[in-house]
């Protein structure tokens, strides 16, 4: 089979995870000796770098006194921005044949803004990974871009699109872009080319690719596997029965690790991403292999030297796209870190070799300047060994909790233990999980708190109060992290509008707004609870009902009310709303109520009543604003006031992170 060209592709939008079904695909091509580029950015930009790759291999050819990847940047701009001053900055006088080059590089202009490029598409394959459903509109411009990068079917090109939102939405898919994608996880041989006998599903992760791109994930220095598939419970909430429709109690972990370990390094974490681990009657045999591959109870990591890593691979021709920029990327860094002489030494070994800018970096020049400054870098590099951990990242079930399973999770170092609460009817399974884990010697779990489903919004304080008693009585640590349902299929799932039956966008707006204060996740102490969720569910639901802006500024407009008896203040806006409630009649009320839970709030609104008490009210909301955060207003320069007051300083240390 001739070696094909094959680009894998991830929407830009932000996630934690990398896409690990396009890591095994990128295994899958190398093994059959395919060329493989993974790229997540922008796209035009992705276009723009490739054909500045072919016109500087053009102006090789006409001229190779000169080396021109070292203007490789500046011929990026000038192909992106057309502006002559890029054109005067390659300096084309300086060659005999200038003439030809300046001719080509204006063709080059040319083919990338006049899209003949869309004509002549370079690739053989792209893949196109999917994740949530709201992430509808830039997954599908992705797909329509990557339709103009393969080639056509005609000379046996394939443009393949998977992943959650594809698998969810198949027809939606197709009907907006043309393009059928698959559905579900390549667990089958041939699935990608007939006659193949590879499950692309079990092959190990190519985590060089991940060194291709700008973009970082969060969630690093981990290895990323499954020891299960699917799952035994049929949740209407969730995509995983359609996704992973077959339960599959047992894959094998300890080989796919001894061989990313051996070719890219070893890693701190093992994120295990199985979406019910404890449904697997193989549970002993997976955590035998857990322990086997090194995460055994208080196992230490000693980072390796990723920079010897990464010059290795090069030297191997592993990925140069990926190496090139992670060697360069990693003495960078080490040289910001440097003073005195060893910085300069170190400084006119990478200006020697043009190694001070990535688009100007080459193979040669980096394996050149590793050798100059390897001793100096070997001598700073002294990596302190820490635990590593486990994590069960999409959490575990707490209705299949058992005393030998507890046990059997207390031998590895799980940190944090995520015990799945989405539903107070689970709460006596839940409570049990907890205390069994803590009686094995588990001390750190974390969950997602499903809400704006089917809950009541009470329902979401009562649970987060319970894990803060729970951390008070077991002496544990339960980070929560409330998580707003999104419907899967439907109007509402291409967005993050959806409001469920019980709840409104003013509810949701509040949670968030108290969510972004605590950085999203609520943990131990049950001060920090009662003053991010309030005392009792009346306080709770008073917080609900609260301006957003008095949310955010909790502390300030409380002062403003106790320090400056500012008619802009927490206990004004409480009385006024609580004489509306008790006097209005049930018309008014349900109005005032309406607008409110809308949460669409203009300074037209108040103008709608004629009734002092509602105007007033619905000033809180509408007035304040912008004011707090616009220079020169009264409110502006009193909150200068407040925060530069130290006596409000140590209050907000000591009590929460509001502002």
């Amino acid at each position: 089979m001739a070696k094909r060209k094959v680009l894998l592709l991830e929407p830009n939008y932000s996630n934690k995870f990398p896409p690990v079904g396009l890591m095994k695909i990128a295994t899958y091509h190398k093994l059959l000796g395919d060329e493989v580029v993974f790229y997540k950015g922008d796209l035009k930009q992705f276009v723009i770098e490739r054909i500045a790759d072919k016109c500087i291999k053009t102006f090789c050819d006409i001229d190779d006194s000169i080396d021109w990847v070292l203007r490789k940047d500046i011929i990026i701009e000038f192909i992106r921005s057309r502006k002559k001053e890029f054109l005067h900055q390659l300096r084309l006088s300086n060659s005999e044949m200038d003439w030809i080059l300046t001719s080509k590089i204006e063709e080059y202009k040319d083919y990338y803004y006049k899209g003949l490029w869309e004509n002549e598409p370079e690739w053989d394959r792209v893949f196109v990974t999917t994740l949530f459903t709201f992430y509808w509109d830039i997954t599908i411009e992705t797909i329509l871009f990557a339709k103009k990068l393969v080639k056509p079917k005609s000379e046996g090109g394939l443009l393949f699109v998977g992943g959650v939102l594809a698998t969810i939405q198949v027809e939606d898919v197709e009907k907006a872009t043309g393009i059928k994608p698959h559905k579900g996880i390549l667990n089958k041989p041939g699935q990608l080319d007939e006659g193949d006998d590879k499950i692309i599903d079990n092959l190990p992760l190519d985590y060089s690719i991940l060194d291709e791109i700008e973009y970082k994930y969060s969630m690093t220095n981990a290895f990323y596997a499954y020891t299960t598939r699917g799952c035994i419970r049929k949740c209407s909430f969730c995509a995983v029965p359609t996704l992973e429709p077959i339960y599959n109690p047992y894959i094998p972990l300890k080989k796919s690790i001894d061989l990313v370990r051996a070719r890219y390094g070893d890693q701190k974490d093992l994120l295990l991403m199985d979406n019910n681990i404890l449904a697997s009657a193989k549970l002993p045999d997976i955590v035998q292999d857990i322990i086997d591959s090194g995460f055994g109870k208080n196992a230490k990591f000693t980072q390796p030297d990723l920079l010897a890593i990464a010059i290795n691979n090069l030297q191997n021709g592993i990925n140069d796209r990926a190496y090139i920029r992670k060697s360069q990327s990693l003495i960078m860094d080490f040289y910001d870190k440097l003073k005195g002489d060893e910085s300069y030494q170190v400084y006119k070994s990478l200006a020697n070799n043009h190694i001070l800018k990535l688009q100007t970096t080459k193979k040669e020049n980096l394996l050149t300047a590793y050798e100059d400054i390897k001793e100096i870098y070997q001598k700073h590099f002294r990596p302190t060994p820490r635990l590593r951990y486990v994590d069960f990242n999409q959490g575990v079930d707490a209705r299949l909790f058992t005393e030998e399973k507890v046990q059997l999770l207390s031998k590895i170092n799980v940190r944090p233990l995520r015990v799945a609460f989405d539903d107070m009817k689970t709460q006596p399974q839940y409570e049990k999980a907890i205390r069994m884990s803590a009686n094995a010697g588990i001390r750190d779990f974390s969950n997602y708190l499903l809400y704006n489903f089917k809950d009541q919004p009470i329902d979401l304080y009562n649970r987060l109060k319970i894990n803060v008693d729970l951390c008070e009585e077991l002496n544990v640590s339960i980070y929560s992290f409330p998580m707003k349902f999104h419907p899967l299929i439907g109007e509402y799932s291409h967005n993050r509008d959806f409001i469920g039956e019980h709840w409104n966008r003013k509810y949701i707006r509040a949670v968030q707004a108290i969510l972004n204060s605590t950085k999203g996740k609520i943990g131990k102490g049950e001060s920090f609870f009662y003053r991010a969720f309030g005392h009792s569910e009346a306080e709770f639901y008073e917080l609900l009902e609260m301006p957003e802006t008095f949310i955010l500024y909790r502390f300030f407009f409380e002062w403003l009310g106790r320090k400056k008896k500012h008619e802009a203040s927490t206990d004004n806006w409480r009385n006024s709303f609580n004489s509306c409630m008790q006097t209005l009649n049930k018309r008014d009320k349900a109005a005032v109520l309406d607008i409110i839970h809308t949460n669409k709030f203009t300074t037209e609104i108040q103008y709608q009543f004629s009734n002092p008490p509602i105007i007033q009210l619905l000033k809180f909301y509408t007035n304040y604003r912008k004011d707090i955060i616009t220079p020169g207003t009264e409110l502006y320069e009193l909150k200068q006031e407040y925060e530069n007051d130290p006596d409000n300083y140590k209050e907000r240390e000591k009590d929460s992170c509001f502002s």
